[in-house]
């Protein structure tokens, strides 16, 4: 989708477009403006009933107090399914970096965390992975975390057999079918869902990389991010994985916002759904008439949902690295349909529509669009309350998720639907849910 709406838009308009659509602040702003709309009567396809908000902290609240007993409730990141079945994977991974720097280990725990997450499409229901290693056979996403470290750790994304725990544009541009078919066990009895939009998605990156030598160097290592961002020098200061004295030191602190300002920058391009504002990338943002707003991207509604939960799945490597995330606050509830499943099945946001749930729906449609909108405007809403119930001022939102909402999406379905699926099937290509 292009905005066409004004085409007399001067080179420097198109680009503040751009900019503000990639900031989470637009993602929080236009989505209330969506939400309001929708209470005042404004919307085609639904309505609120917020009284039923108390209900759901409480599930969220419950499921949080059952999951996380001790009350250290962890982020919601991709870190969680590499610990699927009680297994401490990512001292494995660490112990294959034994002898690396801080920044090069920086670097394999992003470009693992990244290639995870792009990974991460819908799996189906009859995909499952056997881990050779523990025994445990796993599924969904699950399955899709511990299989994408098992091909990490044994270098399908690395074009180099003496560094096989990385990634870099030469391996993933040469990555085919059956190789990734290999890494997650795809056979005729285990079929696995969009396989081939998987690798061509993989190949994309590998096309951004290289077209952002700047950043990512010569070799197109995604984790050179980690130097863009903390301002360390680049591969030429480094020799045989160790940093050379002299290098600048790094900076303890990077703000969510400036992180995912910078994923969308190097990545929006990759995204299969063609987003473009003017001709420009923009990744998860969808025009929707109710959007509001002011300057050039008027009437355009971000969300950024894969981007914002990698963002929130970098925290820990940059935390490793001595690096503090700060203000996360600034990035928002993931619009999926586990949290958004929530809120439909809970009856919070009610389908003018009693058939909504017959046909499949695509990302770009108003009711997509709308759904998502309320999803992120409510995780808000519903934070305060279960902060509350958790007598816990300080729950960060991606505690919330993690605890929480998304746990609360799956609970809820299983409950109406026996096989656990969504309230709403999405035709989607695995980079919006």
């Amino acid at each position: 989708m292009s905005n066409d709406l004004n085409p007399t838009l001067s080179p420097g308009d198109v680009a503040e477009g751009v900019r503000r659509l990639r900031q989470a602040a637009t993602v929080r702003e236009r989505c209330a403006n969506l939400t309001q709309a929708v209470r005042e009567g404004r919307s085609e396809h639904f309505r609120l009933d917020e009284s039923r908000l108390d209900e759901v902290a409480q599930r969220i609240a419950a499921l949080t107090r059952a999951r996380f007993p001790d009350g250290r409730v962890p982020l919601h990141s991709r870190w969680r399914h590499f610990e699927a079945g009680g297994v401490n994977r990512l001292a494995e991974v660490d112990a294959r970096l034994a002898g690396h720097s801080q920044v090069a280990r920086a670097r394999a725990h992003i470009e693992l965390v990244l290639i995870s997450v792009l990974l991460d499409a819908g799996a189906g229901a009859q995909w499952q992975y056997v881990e050779t290693e523990t025994g445990q056979t796993f599924t969904r996403s699950e399955g899709l975390g511990v299989a994408s470290l098992r091909g990490f750790l044994a270098g399908a994304f690395s074009s180099d057999p003496g560094d096989p725990c990385r990634v870099d544009a030469k391996a993933l541009s040469r990555l085919d079918v059956p190789t990734l078919a290999a890494i997650f066990q795809v056979r005729e009895i285990n079929p696995l869902l969009g396989l081939e939009g998987r690798v061509a998605l993989l190949r994309r990156l590998a096309q951004a990389l290289r077209a952002q030598v700047e950043t990512f160097t010569a070799d197109g290592r995604p984790g050179h991010l980690f130097d863009a961002l903390t301002h360390h020098h680049h591969a030429p200061r480094l020799h045989n994985h160790h940093v050379v004295p002299g290098s600048t030191a790094l900076h303890h602190q990077v703000s969510a916002a400036r992180l995912l300002q910078a994923l969308l920058d190097a990545f929006s391009a990759i995204w299969p759904s063609g987003q473009q504002f003017m001709g420009v990338p923009v990744g998860d943002a969808w025009a929707h008439p109710l959007a509001g707003g002011e300057g050039p991207s008027a009437g355009w509604v971000p969300f950024h949902k894969l981007s914002q939960w990698l963002s929130y799945s970098l925290v820990e490597p940059f935390q490793a690295a001595g690096v503090q995330i700060t203000g996360l606050e600034e990035l928002t509830g993931l619009p999926e349909y586990r949290n958004g499943g929530l809120l439909l099945d809970a009856g919070v946001i009610q389908p003018l529509d009693a058939e909504f749930g017959t046909r499949l729906r695509v990302p770009g449609e108003q009711w997509v669009i709308e759904w998502r909108a309320l999803t992120v405007t409510l995780l808000d809403a519903l934070l305060p309350r279960v902060r509350t119930l958790l007598g816990d001022d300080a729950l960060p939102l991606g505690c919330l998720l993690e605890g929480g909402s998304w746990a609360a999406g799956r609970q809820i379905a299983a409950e109406r639907r026996g096989g656990g699926a969504p309230p709403v099937a999405i035709d989607s290509d695995g980079t919006v849910f």
